[in-house]
């Protein structure tokens, strides 16, 4: 069940000079990124350059101390994550969070948007309702490619299914936006790329990523554009050569596994 191909405005999402303190650090420091709609866009970094901090704070589950983020032309600055979440914007977590002991199905019928006193309570409605959503819950499973898998329970399954089924919940309530953090991280390298590759496909149909990720020989064909943190800022932006070729990326890169070496990392 992939979403239909939309043609809506160009930028999804954008924040301008996005900013975030702790105890005095500033983790973000006046960060502006876009996302175009249908794009895979990439953040990488060392660790400790802000990444996830930027992510926590566009989804709603750190309040920006300066700036703003725009999500489909509002403004969606510290509204809290149940808010950003109707709005439209889905997030995963580095390590996947199942409701472990509910079937693969169950753990898509959960992000279903409960239709409240807009459905009328009548037996036959509700059952035909039910139906739907099962049918578009097996539907999600099929084009993820595991479908043989919708009774088993969460618990019982690999990092990289489990990852897949996040996704999987982000699809049943028609997600607009995919925020992911590290989505190929602890995955074999084989169920990695078919994992990215179910992203394109998704991207291709109308669905927009952002994406957080260190395995960028695994990553990079998949995605169209990036952007470079370091200390809470962006320091470079632009495609993969642009990228892979710009002297101070090259020299954070080089100095963090430098630093990790002498410490014994």
């Amino acid at each position: 069940m992939i979403p239909t191909k939309s043609s809506g405005a160009s930028r999804v999402l954008y924040t301008e000079g996005l900013s975030k303190f702790f105890d005095g650090l500033k983790a973000l420091d006046r960060v502006s990124i876009s996302v175009p709609e249908q794009n895979m866009v990439l953040v990488i970094g060392p660790n400790g350059s802000g990444k996830s901090t930027l992510i926590n704070v566009i989804t709603g589950f750190l309040k920006a101390d300066e700036g703003r983020i725009v999500f489909r032309g509002e403004e969606i600055t510290n509204k809290p994550p149940h808010e950003i979440f109707r709005k439209g914007i889905a997030r995963t977590f580095q390590t996947p969070q199942p409701l472990k002991k509910l079937t693969v199905i169950e753990n898509l019928l959960v992000a279903v948007p409960h239709p409240g006193e807009s459905l009328k309570v009548l037996n036959r409605e509700w059952l035909k309702y039910e139906e739907e959503c099962v049918e578009k819950a097996y539907g999600i499973l099929e084009f993820l490619g595991i479908d043989h898998l919708w009774d088993q329970e969460a618990y019982k399954l690999s990092g990289g299914q489990l990852k897949l089924v996040e996704v999987g919940r982000a699809l049943m309530c028609d997600a607009k936006l995919i925020v992911m953090d590290e989505p190929v991280a602890g995955v074999a390298p084989a169920l990695a790329r078919t994992i990215l590759n179910k992203l394109t496909r998704l991207k291709q149909s109308g669905v927009t990523f952002l994406i957080v990720e260190h395995r960028l020989d695994i990553v990079l064909p998949y995605v169209d554009y990036i952007y470079v943190m370091a200390n809470g800022r962006i320091i470079a932006e632009g495609k993969e050569k642009e990228i892979l070729g710009h002297s101070e990326v090259v020299e954070v890169y080089l100095g963090a596994t430098h630093r990790g070496a002498q410490c014994g990392v």
